[in-house]
């Protein structure tokens, strides 16, 4: 599962919150942080951190965390720069600014599809698996016994019942 964990101090407390794009939201698909609990998940109570300050949601294009700014007025900083009407991509170590409460990513968990491993099966004794030839093959067919015998043959005779092939029909040799 895809999380992004934040770390910030808040009335001289630490506090770690780990977020996930499937986890409940009052704006689905995103985490909201600001002031306003009535509009946000993430609620900081600093009065200079807006009432709804900035969004992260998981960008599935990309496979990244992003962040992005809800206020032009009080726009949010991440890793000194300000962010004002655009996104950015948040990384582990990241800080993001919200007014004077620094936020930092602490860690971000992107888990890759396990790709499950090959197995190499024996050759089944029943079914051999042939190699596939580009043209056809030719043999013959028996004139007494109708059985189908490769050209090679031709000077011993069928295989099976020892029948001249002399005077045997050619034919298209298909799978045995």
């Amino acid at each position: 599962m895809n999380e992004l964990t934040l770390k910030w101090i808040e009335a001289n407390q630490l506090q770690i919150r780990t977020l996930h794009p499937q986890q409940p939201s009052k704006h689905p698909g995103t985490i909201r942080i600001g002031r306003d609990p009535h509009r946000c998940d993430v609620v900081l109570s600093h009065p200079t951190v807006s009432g709804l300050h900035v969004e992260i949601f998981f960008d599935t294009t990309s496979d990244q965390f992003r962040v992005r700014s809800l206020r032009d007025s009080n726009p949010p900083r991440i890793d000194g720069q300000l962010l004002s009407s655009t996104e950015a991509t948040l990384n582990p170590g990241s800080h993001l600014c919200l007014g004077q409460v620094e936020l930092e990513v602490v860690s971000i968990s992107t888990p890759t599809p396990e790709i499950p491993p090959t197995i190499l099966l024996p050759p089944n004794p029943v079914y051999p698996i042939k190699p596939q030839t580009t043209s056809p093959q030719y043999g013959l067919q028996c004139p007494k016994c109708d059985r189908l015998t490769p050209y090679e043959q031709i000077d011993l005779g069928c295989r099976w019942c020892g029948t001249s092939l002399a005077s045997a029909i050619s034919v298209v040799l298909g799978d045995n």
